[in-house]
């Protein structure tokens, strides 16, 4: 097919990486523009943005798509289908209108359950034991199309979302290519309109760890932040992002550092913290941490 993709993250690239193996036609790729990183704040452009420059494909990145002269230019493109996946503009009805067979978006998440900006991050801080992929035909609702094609996957007793946003970003990958090709034959599921949450951009006000939690709280929101925003506390006035971590069997008064493998109590239970990572430094596993930072036996966190 000839096919606009439209993404923007690491997440959308094995997606772009996927359509060009499996021999479609990309008529244009669609990212946000270059913004200032890095300590030298240059522009960088973005993860997809790269990646199609050097797939030597056309690269746009428009700031909206809301005039008549993008809208024109997206329509003369003449594309069968656009792939949507976190591309972060919201797409006019005119946009989605153009290409023959519509938009199709791959959502991380089993619809209607996580719709949104974050369904990674929420859904492990949530404790949900299933995520997954669901091809979407998209309309102009906030992820309320129906559904053409849907996956499911376990989330791990420790995954975080860094290892998690990888494995859905392989299932996405695939999931797309199977249902490019099998799109004349696929009947779109209307989503119900029970079970429905959203998934709100993460906010990095609710990173702190509150140690008066219970351990499987905790121990959620580590993982689901990581590796970003990063959950964090405060170690003898530092701060310290905690990057992994288990549910441990012990307890104490909440904060409380238990022994010499930074177990940390909390309001119920305990976590065991895993990776770590000070201000200014690089993330690293525990026991190094340790090596560099001692936190002793007592130490109120």
């Amino acid at each position: 097919m000839r096919v606009i993709f439209m993404g923007t993250p690491e997440f959308s690239v094995p997606v772009l990486d996927a359509l060009v193996a499996a021999g479609h036609d990309i008529a244009a790729v669609y990212s946000q523009p270059p913004r200032p990183a890095g300590r030298g704040k240059k522009d960088r452009p973005t993860p997809v943005h790269a990646r199609a420059a050097a797939l030597g494909l056309e690269v746009r990145h428009p700031i909206s798509l809301k005039g008549a002269e993008e809208q024109a230019e997206f329509a003369a493109l003449n594309a069968d289908v656009a792939v949507v996946v976190a591309y972060g503009l919201i797409l006019p009805q005119a946009i989605l209108d153009a290409p023959e067979k519509g938009c199709l978006n791959i959502h991380a998440s089993l619809l209607p359950r996580w719709r949104g900006a974050a369904p990674i991050h929420r859904a492990i801080m949530a404790g949900d034991a299933e995520t997954g992929i669901c091809i979407m035909q998209m309309e102009a609702g906030l992820d309320t199309g129906p559904v053409l094609l849907r996956e499911g996957t376990a989330i791990a007793p420790e995954e975080t979302t860094a290892l998690l946003h990888d494995r859905l970003a392989d299932m996405g990958a695939r999931l797309i290519v199977e249902a490019l090709d099998k799109l004349p034959t696929l009947t779109p599921d209307v989503q119900p309109e029970e079970g429905v949450t959203y998934a709100h951009k993460i906010d990095k006000a609710e990173a702190q760890v509150d140690w008066s939690a219970p351990a499987a709280v905790v121990d959620r929101k580590i993982r689901g932040l990581s590796p970003f925003p990063g959950a964090w506390c405060e170690v003898e006035g530092q701060r310290v992002k905690l990057l992994a971590s288990r549910v441990a069997a012990a307890s104490g008064a909440a904060g409380a550092v238990l022994d010499d493998a930074l177990t940390v109590a909390c309001g119920e239970g305990a976590v065991e913290l895993l990776r770590l990572q000070r201000a200014g430094k690089g993330a690293q596993d525990r026991d190094v941490f340790l090596r560099g930072f001692p936190i002793a036996k007592g130490t109120q966190l």
